[in-house]
C-alpha cells in the first residue's frame, strides 16, 4: 500500500473504537494491519447495521485498509496460529482488560517471549494503578467522570455527548504512543507497552476546567450553550436555523463590537476582559441574539466570516454531508462495500502530510476475508487450513 509506515505489521485484536481506530490510523499511513476476529464475527462488526450482511457504520469507518482473519485463540491450534502471527508482527493492538489479555496470551510477557522487540498497544477504561483498574467501561464512563457531562447542558438532567470523543481521543493518544514506540525501537531495538485509558483521555480534555477548580475553586455550574469565560459565546437562532458564534480574546471582541457598530461595549468596565465578559455573558449574548434573529443563517455566517469572527452553522447529519466546504475539502471519501445500497462516506485521517499522505486504499474487510491468504504466508498449506476450518479454529 505504501506510505511512511510501509513495512510495519500490526495485529489488531481491538474492539469497538479505541484499539481499532488506532490501528486504522496506522494503516492509513502504510502499515499492514491484520484484524483478528471471532469466528462468527466480533460484536463491534454489527453496531448500527447498514448493509445486507449486518456490518455496521462504525465498523466500516474504523476497519478500512485492513485484512481480516478469523481465529479462536483459546484452543491449542489457535494459539499456534497466534504464535506464528506474533512472530511476524511489530505491533499488537488490543484494547482489552488485563485479565482478558492474559487469558488470550496477549499480555506483554507472553508476547515478548515470542517476539522480544514487540510493541503492545493497549487501552483500558480506567487505567491504573487504582481500585477501579480491573473494571470495564465504554466512552461514557470517561465523559461522566471527567466533569464534562456535569458541565454540559443545563444540568438537570446532565447530558453526555452523542459522539464518542473519549474513545476516539484515546485512539489518537494510542496511535501517537505507538509511533513514539516505533521510533524508539528503530533506535534501540527495544519493544515496550503503550497504554491508554479512557478516563485519562477524558481528564486530559477537561484538564483546564479541573485546574481552574483546584486553584481558585470557581465551582462552575452548567449554563447550556452560553460561554462562561468569554462572550459572546452561544448558539443563536436565525430566521431559518441556528449558528454558533465564539468570541474569545480582546481582539475578537473589538471586531465584534465594530460589527455591531456600538463602541460602548469597549468602554463598559463590565466587559473589560474575557472573564468579566463571561460573567456578564447574558447581556452580550442577548445583543448577539437580536442581531442573528434579523438574518438568515447564510447572511449571518457570511457577515461573521468576513469580519473574521469564528462562527458555524448547526448542521444535521444530512446537512453536514451536503455542506459545500466539507465536500470541497475532501474530508470524506466514498467507499463501496458488499451489500451496501450506496457507497459509505468514510472520514479520511484528519491530518495531512504533504510528502507522505495517508490514504484510504481498501474497504473494510468482510468476515475472514483474508484468512487463507494470511495463513498461507505463515506456512500453512491448503490441507492444514482446511483442517483448521473443520476444527473451528478459523
Amino acid at each position: 500500500m505504501g506510505g511512511v509506515l510501509e513495512g510495519v505489521r500490526v495485529l489488531d485484536f481491538g474492539r469497538y473504537i479505541a484499539g481499532p481506530y488506532c490501528a486504522t490510523l496506522l494503516a492509513e499511513f502504510g502499515a499492514e494491519v491484520i484484524r483478528v476476529e471471532k469466528r462468527d464475527g466480533s460484536e463491534d462488526r454489527f453496531v448500527a447495521p447498514v448493509g445486507e450482511g449486518g456490518e455496521g457504520a462504525l465498523f466500516l469507518q474504523i476497519n478500512r485498509n485492513k485484512k481480516c482473519i478469523t481465529l479462536n485463540p483459546m484452543k491449542p491450534e489457535g494459539q499456534e496460529v497466534m504464535r506464528r502471527l506474533v512472530g511476524t508482527a511489530d505491533v499488537v493492538v488490543a484494547n482489552l482488560p488485563p485479565q482478558t489479555l492474559q487469558a488470550m496470551k496477549l499480555d506483554y510477557e507472553s508476547l515478548k517471549a515470542i517476539k522480544p522487540d514487540i510493541i503492545l498497544t493497549t487501552a483500558t477504561a480506567f487505567g491504573g494503578p487504582g481500585p477501579w483498574s480491573d473494571r470495564v467501561g465504554f466512552d461514557g464512563v470517561g465523559q461522566v467522570m471527567s466533569g464534562a457531562v456535569y458541565m454540559t447542558g443545563k444540568g438537570d438532567p446532565p447530558y453526555r455527548a452523542a459522539v464518542s470523543w473519549v474513545d476516539f481521543g484515546t485512539a489518537l493518544h494510542c496511535a501517537f504512543g505507538t509511533l513514539a514506540a516505533l521510533m524508539e525501537k528503530a533506535k534501540s531495538g527495544r519493544g515496550q507497552i503503550v497504554e491508554g485509558a479512557l478516563l485519562a483521555t477524558a481528564l486530559s480534555f477537561t484538564n483546564a476546567t479541573l485546574i481552574e477548580q483546584a486553584v481558585i475553586a470557581a465551582n462552575r455550574v452548567p449554563t447550556g450553550n452560553l460561554g462562561q469565560t468569554a462572550a459572546p459565546v452561544d448558539i443563536y437562532r436565525t430566521k431559518d436555523g441556528w449558528v454558533l458564534c465564539q468570541v474569545t480574546g480582546h481582539p475578537l471582541f473589538i471586531r465584534w463590537a465594530n460589527l455591531m457598530g456600538e463602541d460602548y461595549w469597549l468602554q463598559d468596565p463590565r466587559f473589560a476582559d474575557d472573564l468579566k465578559r463571561g460573567e456578564n455573558g447574558p447581556v452580550i449574548s442577548e445583543r448577539m441574539a437580536r442581531w442573528c434573529a434579523e438574518r438568515t443563517s447564510q447572511e449571518a455566517l457570511d457577515t461573521l466570516g468576513k469580519a473574521m469572527i469564528p462562527a458555524g452553522p448547526v448542521l444535521s447529519p444530512q446537512q453536514a454531508l451536503d455542506h459545500p466546504h466539507i465536500r470541497a475539502a475532501g474530508f470524506l471519501q466514498e467507499v463501496d462495500y458488499p451489500g451496501l445500497p450506496k457507497p459509505a462516506p468514510l472520514a479520511r485521517a484528519a491530518v495531512r502530510l504533504s510528502e507522505t499522505p495517508g490514504e484510504i486504499v481498501t474497504r473494510a474487510p468482510t468476515l475472514g476475508e483474508h484468512t487463507d491468504l494470511v495463513l498461507a504466508e505463515l506456512g500453512y498449506d491448503a490441507a492444514a487450513i482446511a483442517a483448521l476450518r473443520e476444527n473451528r479454529i478459523v
